[in-house]
C-alpha cells in the first residue's frame, strides 16, 4: 500500500521547553500504567480517593499539577510508594552511537538462511513503552530465501543495496535501493528472490515492551 496524506498525531519538530509541564506529563503516565496494571477503572480510583474524575482525567493526560495530598492519594490506593509517580520524569534519557562497522553481528531465525545480522544499538525498557531493534542485514551470494518470517510488531525495510523481491502475506514487492516497505511482522515475510546479490538492507522492528 503506497503512503496517503493521512494526518499525522505526531510532530517531528515539537519541542518542550517547559520542565513543569514535562513533570505533570510523567506523573499522568504513570498513575495511568499503575491504574491500568491493577485493572482499575478510572471511576473505581475516583471513588477509593475522593478525588473527581474530571481530575483524574486531567491529571493522567498532564494537564495539571496535583497538589502533594492528592499525589499521597493516589499512592495509597494503589499502593505504590509516592516516589514511583516521578519515575518517569527522573530517569536517564539514552542514546547509543553505532560507528560504522561496529554493529553487534547477532544469532537470529534469518541466520541459518546464511543471512547476516548487524544489530545497530539498543535500548531497553524506556518510558516510551516501546522496543525499537535497528539491524543492518546482508544477503551474500550463498544466500537462500526465507519469506516466512513471523514475530510481534511492526517492522519497516529501507533497501541500501541490491535487488530483492519481499514477500508479505500474500503479495510480493520489488525492493530496489532508496525503497521502503512497512509492515505488520506478524504476517509470514521475508526474502523471496534474490534478484541482484549481495543486498543490504536496513530492518527496524518495533513493539511494546512488557511490564
Amino acid at each position: 500500500m503506497s503512503a496517503t496524506n493521512t494526518a499525522l498525531h505526531q510532530d517531528p519538530h515539537r519541542v518542550v521547553d517547559n520542565r513543569e509541564k514535562v513533570l505533570e506529563v510523567a506523573i499522568g503516565r504513570e498513575v495511568r500504567a499503575f491504574r491500568r496494571k491493577q485493572e482499575v477503572t478510572v471511576s473505581e480510583l475516583s471513588a477509593t480517593t475522593g478525588i473527581s474524575i474530571g481530575m483524574l482525567s486531567k491529571i493522567e493526560n498532564g494537564n495539571t499539577s496535583p497538589s502533594l495530598t492528592t499525589l499521597q492519594s493516589l499512592a495509597h490506593a494503589l499502593n505504590v510508594p509516592l516516589t514511583a509517580f516521578f519515575r518517569g520524569f527522573e530517569e536517564s534519557r539514552t542514546a547509543v552511537h553505532t560507528k560504522a562497522g561496529e554493529g553487534v553481528e547477532l544469532e537470529r531465525a534469518g541466520t541459518r538462511a546464511n543471512h547476516q545480522y548487524n544489530l545497530l544499538g539498543h535500548i531497553g525498557a524506556n518510558s516510551s513503552g516501546v522496543i525499537v531493534e535497528p539491524y543492518l542485514i546482508t544477503l551474500s551470494d550463498e544466500a537462500d530465501v526465507f519469506p516466512t518470517f513471523q514475530h510481534a510488531g511492526i517492522e519497516t525495510i529501507y533497501m541500501l543495496e541490491g535487488e530483492v523481491d519481499y514477500r508479505h502475506g500474500d503479495n510480493i514487492y520489488s525492493l530496489r535501493p532508496g525503497d521502503t516497505l512497512f509492515f505488520d511482522a506478524d504476517a509470514p515475510h521475508g526474502p523471496e528472490n534474490l534478484v541482484k546479490l549481495p543486498a543490504r538492507y536496513l530492518s527496524i522492528i518495533s513493539y511494546p515492551q512488557e511490564t
